[in-house]
């Protein structure tokens, strides 16, 4: 028993070798003994983790244009003088690091080593860097950083890749409370990558299922990854859900708060927070639904695709005709061996009786269009919805607040007025457009009894009081407020106002 436990040890052997492998390009960093112009040596291993900073910074903030020229510029401007090299000289160092990451030869990063659980030599590969597309014009190469070089930022912060998300979010809701609300907006920029990276995760594993199925043990060996990481994402699902609600309630106290410029600036951010997680949680919930299909689809066409190499694989003569011939069976069993190749009777017949059914007379009449709202009935929709109901009601307060006294705004003002008060992130989200042609489509709006509350203008109808109504008319002229987006200009009309 004490051999086994200490063989047990040995388990997953080169999986770790693996890990402590990512930092051989750092170790090949330091023991470079170059000197700056002033004979001090360079700290090679400082600007290697320096180098990986940047790179991951910039995959936050979506730049994809990051090359050897960007690097020798960060790290020129992160010198401040600690070293003392001119613009080529950085150059030629953010050169060395990204060669060193990224070996110029092609292929990836390897280390060989001898695996004491299998007694054999064995190699791990890894990539630090990958390229992106470059630029012909200029003849430049744009790198990111790849999964490993994800990894080895990761292990310096001592967590696991599989629990990044979740440990983003109890960052975050650490940040809310103390309401350090611009460390809260990054902490959602990294809960954006890690989604990603998990959706390339997803992606690579539903191909592998695809292709590298061909055995019974494989197959139970993915479908308990894939249980794992759908058990993960549904328990990330539902503290998205608290955190979700956890903004709402801040929100809400900060609406009621806002007294000095410092607390509309805080609301300010909490709303940007409100609508950025709603993004990050509406991407999380398509993983959700991803695994969910993976475990369907995938896995029961790799179940099937093993039974077809099965039937493949089966010898016709040798399993069942020299079966027959060789060994004297009873009639009965024959006939029960021969039964799973036998097809099914089948026969085409038609019935005198089938004149006699009822007859479709005429055609059908369109049904009566009814002016309700559609309800939500899909469950994963859901969060979006709620998202949406969220959206439409912060605009509408917006909304009313711009009116004051007056019964009638045009869209070109509210979009003016947001780009006044640096609310211009309005004008970039589709929630903008969707509300006023939703609005048009539905005017005029109003309060009725006995209506249904699960609809998109559920938020809007709570700020209308009794007897009130909103109308929404078209107006000449079309607003190209976005280099993305352009909509006819409207006339917002609040009648009832002035009589409440």
């Amino acid at each position: 028993m004490e051999i086994d436990r200490l063989t047990g040890m040995l388990e997953g052997y080169k999986e770790r070798i693996q890990r402590l492998a990512l930092f051989d390009p750092l170790h090949k960093l330091e023991a470079k003994r170059e000197k700056d112009r002033q004979d001090r040596p360079i700290d090679f291993f400082g600007l290697g983790l320096l180098a990986l900073l940047f790179f991951f910074e910039n995959m936050l903030i979506r730049n994809k244009k990051t090359g050897v020229k960007e690097l020798a510029d960060y790290l020129q401007q992160m010198n401040e003088g600690e070293i003392d090299l001119d613009e080529v000289g950085f150059e030629k160092l953010a050169r060395t690091i990204v060669e060193a990451f990224r070996p110029p030869s092609g292929k990836r990063n390897a280390r060989s080593f001898y695996n004491w659980e299998t007694r054999q030599m064995d190699f791990v590969e890894f990539s630090i860097l990958k390229a992106e597309r470059g630029d012909l014009a200029s003849n430049k190469q744009y790198y990111s950083l790849d999964e490993h070089g994800l990894e080895l930022v990761f292990a310096t912060k001592e967590f696991f890749r599989e629990f990044h998300l979740s440990i983003n979010q109890l960052l975050l809701r650490k940040q809310l409370e103390k309401g350090e609300f611009v460390g809260a907006l990054r902490q959602i920029s990294e809960m954006s990558v890690d989604v990603e990276t998990l959706k390339e995760r997803i992606l690579r594993i539903k191909h592998e299922v695809q292709r590298s199925i061909v055995s019974e043990e494989t197959y139970l060996r993915y479908k308990q990854v894939i249980e794992d990481i759908h058990a993960r994402l549904a328990r990330e699902h539902e503290e998205f859900t608290e955190l979700q609600t956890f903004v709402d309630e801040t929100k809400e106290r900060l609406l009621y708060e806002r007294k000095d410029g410092k607390e509309q600036k805080a609301y300010e951010y909490i709303l940007r927070i409100d609508r950025e997680l709603g993004e990050v949680h509406f991407a999380h919930t398509q993983l959700l639904k991803d695994s969910i299909a993976l475990k369907t689809t995938a896995l029961q066409a790799a179940q099937e695709s093993l039974y077809h190499v099965a039937l493949q694989s089966f010898n016709f003569d040798q399993e069942l005709v020299s079966r027959l011939v060789s060994t004297p069976l009873p009639l009965w069993a024959t006939r029960v061996l021969l039964e799973p190749f036998l097809g099914l009777e089948q026969s085409a017949s038609w019935s005198p009786l089938a004149v006699f059914e009822k007859q479709r007379v005429g055609v059908a009449q369109e049904e009566e269009e009814q002016d309700e709202f559609e309800d939500v009935t899909d469950e994963q929709e859901q969060a979006h919805f709620m998202i949406q109901q969220a959206n439409f009601g912060t605009l509408m307060q917006r909304i009313f607040a711009m009116l004051g006294e007056k019964n009638e705004i045009t869209l070109a003002e509210v979009a003016a007025h947001l780009q006044e008060h640096g609310d211009d992130d309005w004008l970039q989200h589709r929630s903008f457009y969707d509300f006023w042609l939703l609005l048009h489509h539905r005017s005029p709006l109003q309060k009725s009894e006995g209506e249904e509350e699960n609809h998109l203008l559920k938020e809007v109808l709570t700020h209308l009081a009794p007897g009130e109504s909103i109308r929404v008319t078209e107006l000449p002229g079309r607003l190209r407020l976005t280099e993305r987006y352009e909509i006819q200009n409207m006339l917002l009309t609040r009648e009832g106002h002035n009589d409440v």
